[in-house]
């Protein structure tokens, strides 16, 4: 048994988490690179959090400049377990309307201007991403959301697109008809990726804000309906992430899933071919394989 820390990644609306006990806001260093913010640190019920806003305080980062890599590092270097990332998403599905939450299970990755491994020349990796979110930590918080009165959808496949700009309309009918995508937003990816080769525990709520461009009865996406409907997401959310700690509690077994043991057969490079400068900014992300 180890100690479970939640990691919350907040998106768009969401910069920040209520009740911490000894809230306090930290300058984690990551050698790659900044991460978007400092990073909120605290205790829920007993269970250590950390949150960070994926954007930013302010939202200073698009989405292609959140730096990714350093974000998941400095996670892992806090000693956090358990990843819940949460989103604004536009939907594919009647169903899924705006106000819902879905719990993604699923990526199709259209993103093309980001750095999407911590691997490279000099230490060559392949983790799976098969099955690329946590269902023990999915189960989790669905349960968070249903118990909080949140209308939930759980499974769903997330179309992650570069943005910053919204879908046309022949792109929303595309990914809606023909792909068999859910809900699409613009940063879930590469960072599931990313927490995988972490070897931390995933999870990605999806909060829809919007119909997307498909819809015959909504049109184009509107920004300012968006952040109205943002605002009372924001809010669900934080009511969802509150009762995660009673729900995974403070002592945390292996993942019956694999999450914490991806990189156990990944790495390719010979140890006397690795590459000295790389294999010393994975100390934290690979740490758990490379020194054994």
């Amino acid at each position: 048994m180890t100690q479970t820390m939640i990691g919350v990644i907040g998106g768009s609306g969401i910069y920040d988490i209520d009740g911490l006990d000894g809230a306090e806001w930290r300058d984690v260093d990551s050698p790659w690179g900044a991460p978007s913010d400092q990073i909120l640190t605290g205790t829920l019920d007993g269970v250590p959090m950390a949150f960070l806003p994926r954007h930013g305080r302010g939202h200073v980062h698009s989405p292609t400049t959140v730096p990714y890599r350093a974000n998941i590092d400095a996670l892992k270097r806090l000693g956090v377990t358990d990843v819940i990332s949460v989103s604004a998403c536009g939907s594919f599905r009647e169903a899924m309307a705006p106000g819902d939450f879905v719990v993604v299970d699923q990526f199709i990755d259209r993103t093309f201007a980001r750095e999407k491994s911590f691997f490279g020349t000099g230490c060559v990796a392949h983790v799976s991403v098969a099955h690329p979110t946590c269902p023990r930590l999915g189960d989790a918080c669905f349960t968070a959301a249903r118990d909080a009165g949140i209308t939930i959808h759980k499974g769903g496949t997330y179309l992650a697109m570069e943005g910053p700009q919204f879908s046309t309309l022949a792109e929303s009918r595309m990914y809606r008809e023909h792909w068999g995508a859910d809900v699409i937003g613009m940063t879930n990816m590469p960072e599931a990726k990313l927490a995988r080769e972490a070897e931390l525990c995933y999870a990605s709520i999806a909060m829809v804000t919007d119909y997307d461009s498909w819809h015959p009865d909504h049109g184009e996406v509107d920004v300012t309906e968006i952040i109205r409907t943002l605002m009372g997401n924001a809010d669900k959310g934080r009511e969802m992430v509150r009762r995660l700690p009673a729900l995974l509690g403070a002592d945390r077994a292996p993942c019956p899933h694999g999450c914490d043991r991806a990189l156990e057969f990944a790495i390719l490079t010979a140890p006397e071919a690795r590459d000295a400068a790389l294999m010393a900014r994975l100390d934290a992300v690979a740490g758990r394989v490379l020194s054994a």
